[in-house]
């Protein structure tokens, strides 16, 4: 009986020394995979004037969106779309979750413009990122997200309407395409991923 006991007390220690070294998702020091954004090396300006690069995002999930601020029509319903889901997202998770609008227009899109647009349209909590950067880098970060966008006036651009959500290492998650769509399969990825992190 004695042997039994401690066998079983072997084995409950063991177990015990299992969980506890059981590592925690540690996505800051975690190598990046090939998959990833932040290989990119581009950097960018946010709304705030600040250069950032793609990488420093790092650990959130990120749901991204390529519009422009002289938009009068496709824009302002992705920015719905984007606040519609920002809005049912649970609370428990909102803090993992960043929704970065990526300016197609960086000429016009200055972070002067971007700061105001942001505030204009109830987006200036932290959880939002409005950026922008060269030309040749916004194409080569449209290329990743399958955006295609061709200037067609002075201030106008014809573009796609794609939603991209991306987890917390960089790696494309799910994208939502067309305006006015059904977001509930968006929102239930981003909580997926986003409870990863909690």
């Amino acid at each position: 009986m004695k042997k039994i006991f401690l066998g079983l007390l072997v084995i409950f220690l063991a177990l015990q020394s299992c969980n506890s070294n059981k590592p925690k998702p540690n996505t800051v020091n975690k190598p990046i995979s090939d998959l990833s954004i932040y290989n990119l090396p581009s950097k960018w300006t946010n709304q705030n004037g600040e250069n950032i690069e793609m990488k420093e995002l790092k650990g959130k999930v990120l749901v991204m969106v390529m519009i422009y601020t002289s938009c009068k029509s496709a824009c302002p319903r992705l920015l719905a779309d984007m606040r519609n889901i920002e809005e049912h997202l649970p609370e428990n998770i909102k803090n993992n979750v960043k929704l970065v609008l990526v300016s197609i227009d960086p000429v016009v899109d200055t972070p002067k413009r971007l700061k105001s647009f942001a505030i204009e349209n109830k987006m200036d909590s932290e959880q939002w990122i409005f950026l922008r950067s060269t030309e040749e880098k916004t194409r080569e970060f449209a290329a990743v997200l399958a955006v295609n966008y061709k200037k067609i006036a002075p201030l106008e651009f014809s573009h796609s309407n794609i939603i991209s959500v991306f987890n917390s290492d960089g790696e494309l998650a799910y994208q939502q395409e067309g305006l006015g769509v059904n977001s509930d399969e968006t929102i239930k990825k981003i909580t997926e991923e986003a409870q990863k992190l909690n």
